[in-house]
């Protein structure tokens, strides 16, 4: 599994540097006030009105660095309990049903279902561009369906393991669309951290937790 960025710590230690610079501001303004008020004119005193007010806008300062240094340890409490919760995932089968799928070593495969029986069914793969990469028939018979693919393209070249998108159009004998769905199942081999967040890898292809819609016993 690998490790989180170290950006918290980063931003951490910025504010512990304002917090540093805010409290030596202040130290040095009430050494200047103080200063100050030793030495005013006693038939002209200096208007405290001014003083009452700086002295508010430091401690708002202060309260909003307390108050944003409070919510990144919040975050980072709140990524660490997703990290927890995503490493649980390791070694089981999850399903997702976006459509995408892991292409491991030439061999990729979907589940899919069709409402109805159809007239017509096509099967169409996507790259991670959006690029159609194949296009072929599918089954015609209602009821859940596999399609295995062995990551070729229409010209029979050989494309490299990643994440590829299956979609499914399916045609009633009357023209009108048959409702279809598309499942993936893979097992979970690394927890991974993109911009601090936890995400699930089959293979190349990284999973959001908020992707998964099913979990299966782990495997041995």
């Amino acid at each position: 599994m690998t490790t989180p960025p170290i950006g918290n710590q980063s931003q951490a230690q910025t504010g512990n540097g304002a917090i540093q610079q805010l409290t030596g501001n202040f130290d040095t303004f009430l050494q200047l006030l103080t200063a100050q008020l030793q030495n005013q004119d006693p038939l002209s005193p200096m208007d405290s009105t001014q003083f009452t007010q700086q002295l508010v806008e430091f401690s708002q300062v202060e309260q909003q660095i307390n108050t944003n240094s409070n919510l990144q340890n919040l975050i980072s409490l709140t990524e660490a309990n997703a990290g927890s919760a995503a490493v649980s995932y390791l070694g089981k089968d999850i399903t997702i049903t976006n459509g995408n799928g892991a292409l491991i070593n030439g061999q990729a495969q979907w589940n899919y279902t069709l409402g109805a029986d159809s007239a017509s069914t096509t099967l169409t793969v996507t790259n991670s561009s959006g690029q159609v990469v194949y296009t072929g028939p599918g089954s015609t018979t209602s009821g859940s369906n596999t399609f295995s693919w062995n990551g070729q393209d229409q010209n029979g070249n050989q494309l490299p393991d990643g994440t590829y998108t299956l979609a499914v159009t399916a045609t009633g004998s009357d023209g009108s669309t048959i409702q279809t769905s598309v499942s993936y199942s893979g097992t979970v081999s690394e927890v991974s951290f993109q911009n601090g967040v936890p995400v699930l890898m089959i293979g190349p292809m990284a999973v959001q937790l908020s992707q998964v819609s099913g979990v299966g016993q782990t495997n041995s």
